[in-house]
């Protein structure tokens, strides 16, 4: 297959650009020359080959650079199919300094079609796997289990990057035939685990396993996610919904899990945290295709809420570019504490003092997650520790959005931030403390757990206003007044580094979303 085969090249309204390449025909099973098959036409009006016959068909190709985000390779489908497989190979040529070399990605949607947020998606694994198959039965994780319907499937390809020598790929798709089996029952986790009251709930809300590009099984996360001490996690592999209705049997009165997604789009990633079991969020789009806001509204339809993940990410094509307008939270610190979490902090820092500005009482709040995907990745590295009602998904989600949380490095941190005015109003982490402009407020933060040497720091729309090493008491108190403080938030820091003259604090242990301070 050359570029003589091409169909259509088009940025097609809302989604990222699409190459569409010739259909390739499955119906001659006796040009297979594999199984046992009856050598008769499975088309439409002709028998169908006899229970396990294989039919395979191989597709080479050249992908230039500046080929489009995504390569669709059409499959006409006959009926009586039991089984799709698909392998794929390319070509990795070694390129210059400096120059990104071949990655492809590979996915598959069936014959409902290819339309961005349609109902044709059956899985996707990213760079992860080398392979994959479908059957009503079972499909490899990433991938979705269902009967293999006759019509044209498409392979998708993702080619992430093309070196200057373009990119050669080989694919090989085998249909077995026989009967289609059933599909097992979801078993989607529950929403609420009972009897948990109002109360401060420590959760992980952005993990990895074998169902995108992980290593680990849903049963090993589900052990980790107990060790860390959390009290809920959200499932948030790339791109898919497979691992949902696997979920239920892993839950527990002592373990929530929500199920949810991680977007990765051509110009950023982002959470979709608490969605309805099954639901599935496209990411087949750049910030110029103006498809995002379509996506965050289905995002809260399906009930979750949408958080951009790593603004900052060093990692092509990860960097948040889709602004902040229509989004829940910000992931500010993203796994072990690294520049691009600085900049994060900094960022979401700048959007506090903008709200400020705008006096509406609408702002952004932070989590943190650890992003684990494989060993040594600790699991709750870090947690956001979240003020809810009950440990359920509908109260989560609203300690989030209101920004009734904080942020730890483990379980062991505690931490409470409070504000109290001059004639016994009080405020805690996420609220507003309604007293005059000049009322005199005193602000103070508590801490157990953390290493000895830490920094505690106290900051407002002006920076740092306290900075004091953990005392013994582990309290630090400021006074202020509205008029010199919109808000207050705080941060606990591991000491610098010997030998550090950046002038940065340390790495973070705790951070809190902020108090607000002053009648709106």
């Amino acid at each position: 297959m050359d570029r003589r085969d091409v169909l259509k090249l088009s940025a097609s309204a809302g989604a990222a650009g699409v190459l569409t390449l010739a259909p390739v025909d499955f119906a001659a099973a006796s040009d297979s020359g594999a199984g046992p098959g009856s050598g008769q036409d499975p088309a439409a009006g002709s028998p169908t080959p006899a229970d396990g016959t294989e039919v395979t068909r191989t597709l080479t190709g050249h992908l230039p650079t500046g080929v489009a985000d995504f390569v669709y390779l059409p499959l006409n489908v006959p009926r009586g199919v039991r089984q799709i497989a698909v392998s794929y190979t390319y070509d990795r040529p070694d390129v210059p300094a400096g120059l990104l070399g071949n990655a492809c990605d590979i996915g598959i949607f069936d014959q409902h079609g290819t339309d961005l947020g349609g109902r044709g998606f059956r899985g996707w694994s990213g760079g992860a796997r080398t392979e994959f198959s479908i059957s009503a039965e079972q499909a490899t994780p990433g991938y979705l289990p269902g009967p293999v319907e006759a019509g044209t499937w498409h392979v998708v390809l993702g080619p992430y990057t093309v070196a200057p020598q373009g990119l050669d790929y080989s694919v090989t798709v085998t249909l077995t035939f026989g009967d289609r089996g059933t599909t097992p029952v979801p078993d989607y986790p529950p929403e609420q685990v009972r009897g948990r009251g109002r109360g401060w709930y420590r959760g992980d809300c952005h993990l990895h396993t074998v169902h995108s590009d992980g290593k680990r099984t849903l049963e090993q996360l589900a052990t980790l996610a107990r060790a860390a001490k959390l009290d809920f996690i959200n499932s948030s592999d790339h791109n898919t919904s497979s691992a949902h209705p696997l979920l239920g049997p892993l839950a527990g009165d002592d373990l929530l899990i929500l199920t949810g997604e991680e977007i990765t789009t051509r110009n950023g990633h982002y959470l979709a945290i608490g969605l309805d079991g099954g639901e599935w969020i496209d990411w087949r789009y750049r910030a110029r295709d103006d498809a995002f806001d379509r996506f965050a509204r289905q995002i809260r339809r399906a009930g979750g809420i949408v958080v951009p993940a790593h603004p900052y990410g060093t990692s092509l094509a990860s960097q948040w570019k889709f602004g902040y307008d229509n989004v829940d939270a910000i992931e500010v610190w993203n796994g072990p504490w690294t520049a691009d979490d600085e900049a994060s902090l900094l960022t979401w820092d700048n959007l506090l003092t903008g709200a400020a500005r705008r006096g509406d009482g609408q702002w952004l709040p932070a989590m943190g997650n650890s992003d684990a995907h494989r060993d040594p990745d600790v699991v709750g590295l870090p947690q956001t520790v979240v003020l809810a009602d009950g440990l359920d998904r509908r109260s989560l989600q609203a300690g989030i959005r209101a920004g009734h949380s904080w942020i730890a490095e483990n379980a062991d941190v505690r931490l409470s931030l409070s504000a109290t005015g001059p004639h016994g109003e009080h405020a805690g982490i996420g609220d507003r403390l309604q007293v005059a402009a000049d009322a005199e407020v005193t602000v103070r933060l508590q801490v157990a757990g953390v290493p000895a040497g830490s920094l505690l720091r106290l900051l407002t729309d002006e920076g740092q206003v306290v900075g004091q090493v953990l005392p013994a008491s582990g309290a630090v108190e400021w006074t202020t007044t509205a008029s010199l403080a919109s808000y207050v938030r705080a941060e606990v820091r591991h000491p610098a580094a010997a030998g550090d003259t950046s002038g940065l604090p340390g790495p973070a242990a705790a951070l809190t979303n902020p108090i607000w301070l002053g009648r709106r």
